[in-house]
């Protein structure tokens, strides 16, 4: 069973779970958040949105700029099919 190796790399993985469940997350809470330094978040996400699987938004806040983070349906759908490659992995190994 073949795995998507840009959702399968932990840290990808833990970005876009987050981003499924919360639905947008700024740079800053990303970073803070899964505990990851700039410059490894900003090279995964940066992988993220190449591949498509985020959207970035580039804003300012109160004079600050800020840039938030959404999954766009495809990355939705590559995460969806991950877990559901796990589950069938799980139940076979339930059913042995």
């Amino acid at each position: 069973m073949d795995f998507d190796r840009l959702v399968h790399q932990p840290t990808r993985l833990r970005i876009l779970s987050r981003l499924y469940t919360q639905g947008e997350a700024s740079f800053t809470e990303l970073g803070e958040n899964l505990d990851l330094t700039e410059g490894n978040l900003s090279s995964h996400l940066r992988k993220l949105e190449d591949a498509g699987y985020v959207q970035v938004e580039k804003a300012f806040e109160d004079r600050k700029p800020k840039t938030t983070y959404r999954l766009t349906r495809e990355g939705e759908d590559a995460l969806e099919d991950h877990v559901k490659r796990l589950e069938k992995i799980i139940d076979s190994l339930e059913s042995d």
